[in-house]
């Protein structure tokens, strides 16, 4: 079976594939700190409360924090025998290689989406990835990463906010039922909320003038759902894109090989 490895800047997911369907999934927060060693006892732990018997035999890495991929490579090559492929290494390929300038390193995490989203899209698509940066990847119609724009996450933004403003609580993320609000939660809150709305819906349609052609909109990440209820433009919300993703490009890795 095939391990799929996302690596965030706040969280990590693992994700077993059994050739058809993703039998199992976990959360774990994103640490360089943490040793293979440790990996392999909350995943060995994991791994004995499914139900069905998973032998990993392959594995998969996107990572956008460089200092979390060597603990990665070393369970997998330690514990489960196995040489990880890992997205943006010269030995992994892509269907289609991204078109950027010369010497531009894209986020695994971009190259990852595109491919998913161009496999159950087509071209021609913008993908919005709600993480601890809100990127928004254009895919050309061939499925090439054509470039896109990166903007502060939500959760960054009120980080900053409380930070910079020390009268400021710290609040949740919610979409509010006015968008007055007659007390300060209440005008946080929208002004974050309906703030993003303003960016989400500005960008997407800068993006759709500049490339002067019909784009269709996905969105993927924890707060993609939420966001959606304030705009009208995602055709579709993507839990499940960037794994998609893994196992598309570990796939094309073994055809090609």
């Amino acid at each position: 079976m095939l391990l799929a490895i996302d690596c965030g800047n706040t969280n990590t997911v693992f994700s077993i594939w059994n050739g058809t369907r993703f039998i199992a999934t976990w959360r774990i927060a994103t640490d360089h700190k943490r040793t293979a060693d440790e990996y392999f006892v909350w995943l060995s732990s994991l791994l004995g409360l499914t139900k069905t018997e998973a032998t990993v035999t392959e594995a998969i890495i996107s990572s956008t924090v460089p200092r979390v991929v060597f603990n990665l490579r070393v369970l997998c090559d330690r514990y489960f025998g196995c040489r990880p492929l890992v997205v943006g290494k010269l030995d992994c390929k892509l269907p289609v290689p991204p078109r950027v300038d010369q010497g531009t390193t894209v986020g695994p995490d971009r190259l990852v989406n595109t491919v998913a989203g161009h496999d159950r899209h087509g071209g021609n698509l913008i993908v919005v990835d709600f993480g601890t940066a809100t990127t928004f990847d254009v895919v050309d119609t061939d499925g090439a990463y054509v470039g896109g724009v990166i903007a502060p996450g939500v959760n960054l933004s009120l980080e900053a906010l409380h930070n910079a403003a020390a009268a400021l609580p710290h609040i949740d993320v919610a979409k509010p039922d006015r968008v007055i609000g007659t007390n300060t939660v209440a005008c946080m809150q929208s002004g974050v909320y309906w703030g993003y709305v303003g960016l989400i819906d500005g960008i997407i349609g800068a993006i759709r003038r500049e490339r002067d052609r019909p784009m269709k909109v996905i969105a993927t990440g924890g707060l993609a759902s939420l966001f959606a209820q304030g705009t009208t433009l995602f055709q579709s919300i993507e839990d499940d894109l960037t794994m998609h993703g893994l196992v598309l490009i570990h796939d094309y890795n073994k055809d090609t090989t």
